[in-house]
């Protein structure tokens, strides 16, 4: 029976970042995970290789889009889809095999298998049980689904079956237009195929900035996706030749049907905690499935952590990276701390839509007098000369400090320019700072500095 300072259970985002930052600050690390891989479902099968695939789809946009306007002349490539997926797999593989690197580096061990927890401070895998001083829960999430909507992975998919599709479909229908959907049906419009989105809510993408949201349907639109909006799944029947969506619109309760080869459903995900015995410990959970865990990160049960998508908060990656690092920290005696009010969001669609902090819904919720400063990349000279003049920078401060409470950005590579914007709220700087901040030209970042000018006496190229 081998004994350790602390085990993991699952090597995802959160799993093996804590696992490493733990055995740097000299604790003995096992990490438990049952796949062949390491890096839990964003590497394998997640936000990796579907990167990977709208990389490959935008440049063949390109080629059809903008090519022959940069004189580049001849005709537009060929789709090999086999190939492009073997380019997705390549991509994953050495990734994860960059993790099995670290692993042995920082010496973790990797006990391969499915875990479970048969009583605190112990962990089996396998036919074999493994001491520890701390257990940390870190087993992300599944995939949800609706009642009525039966995924069998091939005609009705999730994002793991659209990353695995046998051959590309010439009609999806994509059931939720969150984050997952929107990227996934961006990909498979960009190849040919009819993209049509279904949402229960009155605007995609739900919780985000409202302006940005109106924009980026529009946008979406004219490349190709259709939006059904306020529309209320029922059921999704299979044949021979595809699928059949049953929608109820919720304005006038009238029923509808779409047929499509393929049905995504991308309804949001759930923590997946099945088979740890945590019913057995008398863990505490929420109502929605995630487990209760206190300031630490600690649950009822001393001893025993969780992280990621297995608790409370936005199921992002960096954010779940975030936790493992403060759990670990903490572990090792030290003061482990996430600032969840500055923690960003991204969409990497073409334009990138990304936020970070309070939207201007929020803070009218709140009470709070603010101002907003807004820029559009169509002022921005390097945007303009790739052809991605679409989108705009928006920050909100506050109207008495011009302290920086959020900001919200659609256009070219909006996932890197937000972080300047989380930098400098991290340090609780405000709008003039950031305008009062040299940026190199021509850079896309300009657009940021022009907006956080807006919010004083004005943007100069707007």
């Amino acid at each position: 029976m081998a004994s350790f300072d602390v085990i993991y259970i699952g090597a995802g985002p959160g799993g093996y970042v804590s696992a490493i930052r733990a055995a740097q600050l000299g604790l003995s690390v096992a990490v438990v995970e049952g796949r062949e891989t390491l890096g839990g479902t964003c590497l394998n099968i997640g936000c990796i290789p579907s990167k990977a695939l709208l990389h490959a789809t935008h440049l063949l946009h390109e080629t059809h889009e903008n090519f022959e306007k940069m004189g580049l002349m001849g005709a537009a490539p060929k789709v090999d889809w086999a190939k492009m997926l073997g380019y997705k797999t390549d991509v994953v593989g050495q990734n994860t095999k960059g993790i099995e690197f670290l692993f042995k580096k920082n010496k973790i061990t990797w006990l391969k298998g499915w875990g479970s927890i048969p009583e605190a401070g112990k962990v089996k895998v396998g036919n074999d049980t493994h001491e520890t001083k701390n257990i940390v829960v870190a087993t992300g999430s599944e995939a949800s689904s609706l009642p009525g909507v039966a995924v069998d992975e091939v005609t009705v998919v999730t994002s793991t079956g659209a990353l695995t599709l046998p051959k590309i479909p010439k009609s999806m229908v994509v059931i939720g237009a969150g984050v997952i959907g929107l990227e996934m049906g961006s990909v498979y419009a960009r190849l040919g195929t009819q993209v049509t989105v279904v949402e229960y809510l009155d605007a995609i993408t739900p919780g985000m900035d409202a302006e940005v949201a109106k924009t980026f349907q529009r946008i979406l639109t004219k490349q190709g996706l259709k939006f059904i909006l306020g529309a209320a799944v029922q059921g999704v029947t299979t044949g021979k030749k595809g699928a059949s969506v049953a929608y109820k619109l919720r304005k006038d309760n009238s029923d509808a049907t779409l047929e499509a080869e393929v049905v995504l459903v991308a309804t949001g995900r759930k923590p997946y905690t099945a088979g740890l015995g945590l019913e057995g410990l008398g863990v505490e959970m929420l109502p929605r499935g995630q487990i209760k865990v206190d300031a630490h990160y600690q649950t009822n049960i001393k001893g025993l952590y969780a992280i990621g998508d297995a608790i409370p908060g936005p199921m992002l990656a960096h954010k779940a990276e975030d936790e493992g690092v403060a759990v670990a920290e903490i572990l090792a005696g030290k003061y482990g701390h996430v600032n969840y009010g500055v923690i960003p969001g991204v969409i990497y669609t073409t334009p990138e839509v990304a936020n970070v902090g309070m939207t201007e819904e929020q803070l009218k919720e709140a009470g709070v007098a603010y101002k907003v400063g807004k820029f559009p990349f169509m002022g921005n000279a390097r945007a303009k000369a790739v052809f991605q003049g679409d989108g705009f920078v928006k920050i909100l401060a506050d109207q008495a400090t011009d302290r920086i409470l959020g900001a919200h950005i659609i256009g070219p590579m909006a996932g890197d320019l937000i972080h300047e914007i989380c930098v400098a709220m991290e340090f609780g700087a405000s709008a003039q700072d950031l305008a009062m901040t040299c940026h190199a030209h021509p850079t896309y970042s300009e657009a940021v500095r022009e907006a956080a000018l807006a919010c004083g006496d004005g943007a100069i190229h707007a």
